[in-house]
């Protein structure tokens, strides 16, 4: 098995992963299996079952399931699943599933590749290739499955408000090749087509771009707070006062403005298609 089950060096995941790892092993012991035969009974090697139950190794899914199993546990095992997903993920991926969850609307407008709510997996795990330096293939899974577990996002209800504006060098960059560009656009007309989703395409020969400064991402809550960051303000880091979120959602509203309309960012975005 893979040494890449890492947990990330933060407390949250050290916890939850010391706490799957300490009732893996007492449900081991009370079944009277050592380690070895645990390991051998569920498909896995014994070293691996040390580091899990010592909370060195986040247990993926399919381990909780076969242990539960084994073990007998009458699925108190395997309900660990969603707890264990928490510490699989990296700190910042995590955090940022929590607000998208809670958000009632998201504004995002992405500048260099597909938005990573929309991505499908293959267009993540490509683009995620070409990062450097190189994650593992371990962490590339990781990451990806991070990204796919966000897009429960469009499934939400009630479901919250979405906005995405595109630059149109994203729709035709072939990050992974023909093939997944052209499965990547047609999940974003798939997605387009959701009656709380509007998607919208920043022309290339547009002249008077207000969105020269690059990333912008607002979430509202509902409570009436918001959060919002973005690559030209605030050194990139999240913001929720009040005043600077104003110059955000100043500026988003100036790039929807000059951006083609959702219906005619759809037919752009076919017209791509057709040209792949």
């Amino acid at each position: 098995m893979s040494d890449n089950w890492r947990t990330d060096a933060d407390d949250e995941a050290c916890a939850v992963a010391a706490t799957v790892g300490r009732q893996l092993k007492l449900w081991r012991e009370k079944a009277g299996l050592t380690a070895a035969e645990f390991g051998a009974a569920i498909g896995y090697g014994e070293d691996l079952v040390y580091k899990v139950e010592g909370g060195r190794r986040v247990p993926r899914p399919e381990y909780l399931d076969k242990a539960d199993q084994v073990l007998m546990a009458g699925g108190r095992l395997s309900a660990m699943k969603e707890d264990v997903a928490v510490a699989r993920y990296p700190k910042m991926v995590r955090e940022l599933a929590k607000l998208e969850a809670q958000a009632v609307e998201l504004c995002m407008y992405t500048t260099h590749n597909i938005h990573g709510l929309l991505q499908t997996e293959e267009y993540a795990r490509a683009l995620l290739r070409t990062l450097r330096p190189a994650y593992s293939q371990d962490e590339l899974e990781r990451m990806v499955a991070a990204r796919a577990a966000r897009r429960s996002i469009f499934d939400r209800t009630p479901a919250p408000e979405l906005s995405f504006v595109q630059e149109e060098v994203t729709l035709r960059r072939p990050i992974g090749g023909t093939d997944v560009l052209r499965q990547q656009l047609e999940r974003l007309l798939e997605v387009a087509d959701l009656p709380h989703v509007d998607l919208q395409v920043m022309p290339t020969s547009r002249a008077d771009h207000p969105g020269t400064a690059g990333l912008i991402q607002v979430l509202k809550f509902s409570n009436g707070s918001a959060a919002g960051r973005a690559d030209g303000e605030f050194s990139g880091r999240p913001i929720s006062e009040p005043r600077h979120l104003r110059i955000l959602e100043l500026r988003y509203g100036a790039i929807r403005a000059r951006a083609l309309t959702p219906d005619e960012s759809r037919a752009f975005i076919e017209r791509v298609l057709g040209e792949t």
